[in-house]
Order: C-alpha cells, then structure tokens, then sequence
C-alpha cells in the first residue's frame, strides 16, 4: 500500500528524452570546455593544471581531451578565465579526435564521413537493441551509472533497448574500464562472438584514454587497442543521459544538430 500511495502522489517519474527535452539532462555539467576567447596558455602552465595531462597548449591554441579528463574541475578552480564547464550530456562522439575541443574544420569534414558510414550500418538497430557491458577494468563508478538506465527514471526499455547476457545476442558491447591487462582476452572474445554488425561503445573517460591509469603498467590506457571503437561517451563517470545519447547515436535516432554535437 504505500508504494501504491506513493505511486500516485508523484505520477510518471520517467523522462521524456528523447521526445522532449529533459530540463534536468540539458542542465548537467557533463565536460570542461576552453572560453573561445583564451590566448593560448603557456604549455607548462597547461600541463601543470591536469594531472591527467588532458590539457594541451601550442600553435593551435589551447586544447582539452576529454577522453582524458576526469572532471576533477582543477583547471576550471585555478584559472576560471580560461576553462568552465559544459552543460547538457550530450558528449558522445564518433570519433577519438573530437573528443579534443575545441574542435577544428578538418574534425568536423571527417566526422561528417563517418557518421555517416555508422548510420548506414546500424540501420537495422532501430527498432530492437540488445546490449552486452564488458567491465574492462573499471573502478565501478560507470557500472552505477549503466544499471540506473533501467530504473524508473531512465526506463531504456521503452525505447526498444534491452541488456543481454551473451554477446551472441548482443547488437551493442558497452564497454567500460582502463583496459585491463588481464581482460584483454575476454574482451577479444565478447568482440569476436557478437554478431555483425556490431557497435562498440567506449563509456567513460577511464574506456577512452585510460584516465588516471593511462600510463599504468596494468593497462592499455583505454579499450581503443583491444577492440574497434565506434562511440566514445567521456566522463568519470558519464552520466545515464550521455549513455543513454551514445545509445540512441548507436541506433540513428538522434537528428543531425543532436548527432552532431
């Protein structure tokens, strides 16, 4: 009875997003972005304001990887000038190199190409995806975030998404972790047992660039040399509305202006 109660006091909890926008997700400091009016930082003074060494400063000017930020927000508290942080969770991309903001011509030209290469093969994922997670040496915070896509609030089956626990069913591997050295294998064989085509999605700042393991001896600094990476979701962890757009990224669903964020 007091669920039943509280139930109808609170109504429907899940969100609209896609369909609508979600105050909540457009709202989500989810990335560091450089102030487009930054002279460029001296590079010592860059490489000293991240301990992940995402931060990069040369000709080109001032740059973030965010395949290597771990949102710590130290740049953002040293020098509040130069860095702030980005709203909305819509940080996946389809490439390593945009991760790297901000982003150049030449990024956006290449971008363009495969995304539109992924659409043409995910086609078929539209009505029905299937997901299989690879923990590859996570520290569990991306897990927290993965399993509340199916609560209330999120509710991923509305939309034709499920979790499976074979790859051989799977449409989508999830992939999170630094790439550990000892799940290599495992990995290697979740790959090659999942039908094609296949999308392999690298969530996690930890699954992009290895974080703060990046130069372990323990890791491969990402999952990018132990499968063919398609999406790349940033953060430490990302949050369930930036899982949530990798996925539909994965399926075709977003629009070109949401795609190409």
């Amino acid at each position: 009875m007091p669920w039943f109660l509280r139930g109808l006091r609170e109504g429907v909890v899940t969100t609209r997003y896609p369909a609508r926008p979600d105050a909540y997700a457009d709202g989500f400091p989810a990335a560091v972005a450089v102030r487009p009016s930054l002279p460029p930082l001296d590079p010592a003074e860059a490489a000293a304001l991240c301990p992940t060494g995402a931060i990069t400063s040369g000709a080109d000017g001032t740059r973030v990887d965010r395949g290597r930020c771990v949102m710590c927000r130290r740049c953002i508290r040293l020098r509040p000038d130069a860095f702030a942080e980005a709203a909305g969770t819509a940080t996946a991309v389809i490439a390593r190199t945009a991760l790297v903001v901000p982003r150049t011509e030449e990024d956006e030209a290449s971008l363009e190409r495969t995304r539109a290469e992924l659409a043409a093969r995910t086609a078929r994922f539209r009505r029905s995806l299937h997901i299989r997670h690879v923990d590859a040496g996570s520290d569990g915070s991306e897990e927290w975030e993965i399993a509340a896509l199916t609560n209330p609030v999120y509710d991923i089956h509305r939309l034709g998404m499920f979790f499976t626990a074979s790859p051989r069913h799977a449409d989508v591997l999830l992939v999170t972790g630094a790439g550990a050295r000892g799940m290599a294998a495992p990995l290697r064989r979740a790959y090659e047992a999942t039908a094609r085509p296949v999308v392999v999605i690298a969530a996690g700042t930890d699954a992009c660039g290895g974080g703060v393991f990046a130069d372990s001896y323990a890791t491969h600094g990402g999952v990018a040399p132990l499968a063919d990476v398609d999406i790349w979701v940033p953060g430490s962890p990302p949050s369930p509305f930036s899982l949530l757009h990798a996925l539909l990224l994965a399926t075709g669903r977003l629009s070109g202006s949401e795609a190409a964020r």
